[in-house]
């Protein structure tokens, strides 16, 4: 059985609605994972999607800011959500799904981008973000239940050095400090994480999901970053097909600044 799961930071769900139930018709993966809907829950467009076939929806929003969601065609149970640093902000949903009988955990994580300048001491917004990630080193693929985990989402940081556009000049830059990549990379190897977009497009080539509004021509500069991950317990390495990166989503009509990154697995 085939299995995929896309994530995308839409930058506000309600605004993007049309580009997200566009791309679910066009794409149909079976679970999609959004971050940044900024949306309370009260006012999230479930109804949408479920016209669509995506007949379970978890969310966790908030007005104007952060929210993350979890829509798909099959049951998710075991929902819940971790308050990171304590201060009520929802950027974590974890829920479960069954693929050909076999559990499977998401985690679907928005991380906190950090401001501009890269010094906790005067930029309470980047010492936030590590605070954040130490946090987040007690996430274990493997927790002993039998289930595979999948991780995915906007974790703000582009860890490696084809991850971002110039390595050089992008080293005192808030997403590609080295306190920031090496950090990222030490949590994921601690706990036992697989880099799956690393295991489909090697390291020695270049990979974006993310390209800045404030570029004129954002194709042409390609000023990029991997700022958008998915990654997932050893067990799933053998079973990925592929990684799609839909670069052309940068390009629709009032689009989001990230794109949506597909994975695919067989879980036959």
């Amino acid at each position: 059985m085939d299995f995929s799961i896309a994530t995308w930071n839409i930058n506000s769900v309600r605004l993007r609605l049309g580009l997200v139930t566009g791309f679910l018709q066009r794409f149909s993966p079976d679970v999609l994972c959004l971050q940044e809907t900024k949306c309370p829950n009260e006012l999230f467009p479930h109804d949408d999607f479920r016209a669509l076939g995506y007949g379970h929806v978890e969310f966790h929003g908030q007005k104007g800011y952060n929210g993350v969601a979890t829509i798909s065609k099959l049951p998710l149970t075991g929902r819940s959500s971790r308050d990171f640093c304590s201060v009520g902000d929802t950027r974590h949903l974890e829920t479960v799904v069954h693929v050909n009988g076999r559990p499977l955990r998401i985690h679907n994580i928005y991380v906190p981008a950090g401001g501009d300048e890269p010094d906790r001491t005067i930029n309470p917004k980047f010492g936030h973000k590590l605070d954040f990630l130490d946090e987040m080193a007690t996430m274990r693929a493997d927790l002993g239940d039998g289930h595979a985990t999948l991780l995915v989402g906007d974790l703000n940081i582009a860890p490696l050095e084809n991850d971002v556009w110039s390595h050089k000049q992008l080293l005192k830059v808030v997403s590609h400090t080295p306190v920031e990549t090496e950090g990222l990379e030490r949590l994921r190897e601690g706990g036992g994480w697989l880099d799956l977009m690393r295991q489909h497009v090697p390291p020695t080539e270049k990979l974006y999901t993310w390209w800045s509004y404030r570029g004129r021509d954002w194709s042409a500069s390609d000023r990029g970053r991997r700022l958008d991950h998915v990654w997932g317990s050893r067990d799933l390495g053998p079973r990925l097909r592929d990684i799609t990166v839909l670069r052309e989503a940068r390009g629709w009509d009032q689009p989001s600044d990230h794109v949506p990154v597909i994975a695919r697995f067989d879980f036959s």
